[in-house]
């Protein structure tokens, strides 16, 4: 298989199938899992998983190994964003991977047949942002909608397959779920009017304006892509998901409350609470156990 324009390629091999070549920035489909029966909006909405970055915030556990492989109770981290989308109904998924052990990433999901998903991958050079991520993804997505999971969000509750289908069906230019904390300033935060409507996002202040934040699942339209073009990048050099979503205020973005349990899993602190409210899940019945791999 070609090396993308950067000429670097690895390949990966689960059973008797070849799964991937990636150039920098470049991308190759894993072959058709078997998919499962998906929901009415299923063939129309795509699906993406962020799993790049440094992870500075967990280091030294992240000094050799990407986040997105580390345990959440009984699976990988990667397990819950991938466990969001196919609960939605959605069946093709593109896993935008960077960073440390990429290859380790592949042959963890390897095709994607034992979520029910077909996956493809692309990798992200650096950290530049949740927004350069997403426009990686333009030739994958087309013409469809799609949804956005940051590869280090954990969701437990209800699938959002009912969300996804509202939105697919909406008028709505974006869209993303809001849900209070009590350390707002660690993450994008929304800003209310009087009745209670999102008017703006700011990404990490010093002083939040409210203590909603948008977690990291982002409905979206093709269209975003044109707006990713013409983003600048943040101090930290990143494009911003806020600044993108900002786009679409006031009165294009769609933005309920998620009711479930959230948490991210981006530091040592959260990571365990992640862990502790997942173990939670599963004794209570709740949270299903990690799908079993192929055998061939």
């Amino acid at each position: 298989m070609p090396a993308g324009r950067f000429g670097l390629s690895f390949g990966q091999t689960v059973g008797k199938t070849q799964l991937l070549t990636l150039g920098a920035e470049g991308s190759h489909r894993a072959r058709p899992g078997t998919l499962t029966a998906s929901l009415p909006h299923g063939d129309r909405v795509k699906g993406l998983v962020l799993a790049g970055g440094t992870a500075t915030r967990l280091f030294p556990l992240t000094i050799v190994t990407n986040k997105h492989l580390l345990p959440i109770y009984d699976r990988p981290m990667i397990y819950y964003p991938i466990a969001t989308l196919a609960g939605m109904g959605i069946r093709e998924v593109m896993v935008i991977v960077g960073g440390k052990s990429v290859g380790d990433v592949v042959e963890l999901l390897a095709d994607g047949e034992h979520f029910g998903l077909d996956l493809t991958y692309r990798y992200q050079r650096g950290a530049l942002g949740i927004a350069h991520a997403i426009g990686l993804a333009r030739d994958f997505v087309g013409d469809e909608a799609f949804c956005c999971v940051l590869g280090d969000n954990v969701l437990l509750g209800p699938p959002l397959a009912d969300l996804a289908r509202e939105f697919e069906a909406g008028a709505w230019g974006a869209g993303t779920l809001l849900y209070e904390v009590a350390d707002p300033e660690r993450f994008g935060v929304a800003e209310l009017d009087a009745a209670g409507h999102v008017v703006g996002f700011e990404e990490k202040p010093a002083e939040p304006k409210s203590n909603l934040i948008p977690i990291g699942v982002y409905f979206l339209r093709p269209s975003a892509f044109e707006v990713v073009d013409k983003l600048v990048p943040s101090g930290r050099g990143e494009l911003e998901i806020t600044d993108l979503l900002n786009h679409y205020l006031p009165g294009s973005l769609f933005a309920p409350r998620f009711d479930g349990i959230w948490t991210d899993a981006g530091t040592v602190t959260s990571l365990i609470r992640a862990a502790e409210l997942a173990e939670q899940e599963s004794r209570s019945g709740r949270l299903a156990g990690p799908p079993a791999r192929p055998t061939s």
